[in-house]
Parts: structure tokens; sequence; C-alpha cells
């Protein structure tokens, strides 16, 4: 049997070529903003991953230590090492600050100020991890490495994650210090995608928490004044203040590690009795990151999906009417010879599912080529593919109802009218 809407494709072949390419890049659109969306939820599920943690002690009566900040004492994690089910405790500490090579901040314009050269474009945002180094194994390391090693030394060493740009062997400032990038790790990445960089705990904690030599000063000055501290035949009083001021021992959470077996909500119900601290387990931190962080931008991204759908329904009900009003005068001539409304109706709804599947193909496949590209992880699941494929599809046929409604009120006698 003669495939009328096939012979109405070909007859119009470049505008339906071309109405699917253009349909086809807005599918690829709304298949990255899925992927967009599934990107930031496999961040999340990475960063917990990464952290080698069963259980996450934080600052009592805070979301911290990714959704809010969360300040500790550096010596808790000796108490919870002690209590039953845990196997292993560590500090960790975390900063999100602008990283750039060395020479970035070497080489200046006369004119500008501004860093110049290709050190400059590879500034990178990123989140400074500190760790406690030669542990690897250890809740908060890098779990594996791509190039080079793991943190050996106390101080000024650092592993990247491979899309920070940084190579082994160079030198990064992080603050006052200069940090050589030991290893390369991979999807080591925060909860909005930011890559990270391991430091050293003790020089993480001075990154975060010191302050910088004016303000040191600064306050030694207004220390020194205050006669609480700088009492008369007591020197030792105002030294001990000051050591105190140069010092950090604060850190952002306590990883902890549970030994096989052991019950997490129970372990975590005697830090909290015992320690006085807010305790997460894996599933209540994730929902933190799911509920708090990344909730307004899914809603964000739904509807874009809404709008998009709606513009694509839209561009496909328009370009299948415009065709049918073009062939009034042929549907007329079908319905004079006896064809029936199913047969028309059938030939349209077939062009608008011709349109639909040339559109997803295109969108799939830039969608696919372009990912990459993205600065944030792209992750394009079969799953969402599908039901991708399905909506294209409900969206066609719904299209082409308009067109429809219209060939069927055709007249026959327009076939002879003139």
């Amino acid at each position: 049997m003669i495939s009328l809407a096939g012979r109405d494709i070909l007859h119009a072949w470049g505008k339906f070529v071309f109405t699917g390419v253009g349909l086809g890049l807005l599918i690829g659109v709304t298949l990255s903003m899925a992927g967009i969306y599934r990107g930031m939820v496999d961040d999340a599920a990475v960063l917990l991953d990464n952290s080698g943690a069963d259980l996450w002690a934080v600052q009592k009566d805070t979301l911290g230590p990714y959704a809010e900040p969360s300040t500790l004492a550096d010596d808790l994690y000796r108490g919870i090492l002690t209590l039953p089910g845990v196997a292993r405790a560590a500090n960790v500490t975390y900063l999100t600050m602008q990283v750039r090579p060395v020479a970035a901040n070497q080489a200046v314009s006369n004119q500008t100020g501004d860093p110049a050269g290709d050190e400059a474009v590879r500034e990178r945002r990123a989140m400074i991890v500190g760790v406690v180094p030669g542990g690897f194994g250890e809740p908060g390391q890098p779990p594996f490495l791509v190039a080079g090693r793991h943190l050996t030394r106390g101080h000024y060493e650092a592993v990247a994650d491979v899309t920070t740009g940084f190579r082994l062997g160079e030198q990064v400032r992080i603050r006052r210090n200069l940090y050589t990038i030991v290893g390369l790790t991979r999807r080591a990445v925060s909860s909005g995608g930011d890559p990270m960089v391991y430091i050293p705990l003790k020089d993480a904690q001075e990154a975060q928490f010191l302050k910088d030599n004016d303000a040191i000063i600064a306050q030694r000055r207004r220390t020194a004044a205050n006669p609480v501290f700088n009492r008369p035949g007591q020197p030792e009083v105002l030294d001990a203040v000051l050591a105190a001021q140069t010092q950090s021992s604060s850190v952002n959470a306590i990883l902890v590690r549970l030994e096989p077996g052991a019950d997490a909500d129970q372990v975590a119900a005697d830090i909290r009795r015992w320690k006085h601290l807010t305790v997460y387990t894996r599933a209540e931190m994730n929902e933190i990151l799911q509920a708090k962080l990344i909730a307004t931008s899914a809603r964000q991204i739904f509807m874009f999906l809404v709008i998009l759908s709606v513009v694509s329904a839209a561009i496909v009900a328009f370009i299948i009417y415009t065709l049918t009003l073009g062939k009034i005068r042929e549907i007329a001539v079908l319905k004079l010879i006896g064809t029936r409304n199913r047969t028309i109706a059938g030939m349209i709804l077939q062009q608008a599912l011709g349109l639909g599947v040339i559109g997803f193909v295109v969108g799939k496949t830039v969608a696919t080529l372009w990912a990459p590209i993205f600065p944030k992880y792209v992750l394009l699941l079969p799953g969402d593919a599908a039901r991708g494929f399905l909506v294209v599809v409900i969206i066609c046929v719904l299209a082409s109802l308009v067109a429809i409604r219209a060939a069927l009120r055709v007249d026959p006698a327009e076939a002879i009218g003139g």
C-alpha cells in the first residue's frame, strides 16, 4: 500500500527535515537540562562516596559541613574512637575558594595589575579539603589516584582533581603558602560540582581559620592593650593568649567509619549522647544535600523542562497544521474519491510522529556531543532518554490533533470548487 504520509514528506522534504533539526536542537537542550539535574544528584552522591564515611559528626544544631558552617575542636575524634562500633574517625576541613597556579600570581600586567597569560585562564574555583597526610584509607582521603602519589608530608603538598587542569609538579597558591601537586584523582567534586584539592590538615586549618598578617598584628595590639590579658607582673598570661590566637585547633567535621555489622543509628545516638554533637547517617546527609542544596535548582530545571515541552508541542503543532493547510485541495480530492477519515488522520499523525522521531534522534545526538563541553557534570541516563522519547511521542500525537481536526472539516466539494 502506498504511504500517503511518506509521499507527502518527500514532496516537502526540505521544510520537514529542517523543522526536524530545529526541533531536535530544542529536544537536545531539554535532554541536557535533565542531564544537568542528574549530574547534580550524582555529584552529591560522589561527594558522600569520596568521603568514605558512614557518619558525619558536626557542630551541634547545624547541618554542616556541606550545607552549613560547622566548627569543632580537633581533639574530639579521639573520644569518638573509643565508642563501640567505631572503626575509624578522622578530622576534615572544607573551604571553597579560587585557586590558580603560582605563575598566575607572579605574571602581572603593568597596565591593569591583573594576572596575565595562560595561567590566569586556568584559575579554578575549587573546594580545599584538609585531610591527615599519610593516612591512605582513612575517611576523607581521595579514594584513588590516576597519577602521582598520596599526601605523605605534613605541609605544602596537594592532590587535585584532574578537572582543575593542574599538572603534576605544578605549584598552586592557597592563601599565603605554595603547594606542589603530587597526585591527581578523578571525580572528586563538591555538591556544587567544584573540583577538590586535598592538602594536609594542619595547612587547611591555617588557611581556613587563621587571619592574614595585618589582622594578626592588629589583634595582638588590641590584646596587649586589654588589661585583662596584659597584667602587670604576669607577662605569661599575655604570651599564652597571643599563642592561642595564632594557632588553629578547629575542624569542620569528623568523618566516622563503622565496623562491619555495626548499627549506624545506635552509634550516632551514642555520639550525640556522650559527645554532645550533631551526627548524621549517610541517608540523612544525602537527604540534606538533596533537600537543602539541590532542591531549588531542581525546581528551576523542572520549570525549564515544562517550558521547553510546551514550546516543542507548539512547534510540532504549527508545522503540521501549516503543512495540512497547504494541501487542503489534495485532502478534498482524497475525500471525494472515498478515502476514509481514519486514513487521512493516520497520514497526518504519521507526519507528526516522523517529525518527532527526527527531532529526537537529532536531539539525543547533539546532547551526547555537547555534554562533555559543559563546565559541570552532565549525566545522560538511558532511562531519561527513553522517557524523553515517550514524551516526544505524546507531544506529537497531541500536537497533530489540531491539524487532524482541520483536515476532517474539509468539504470534498472544494476539490472541484476552484
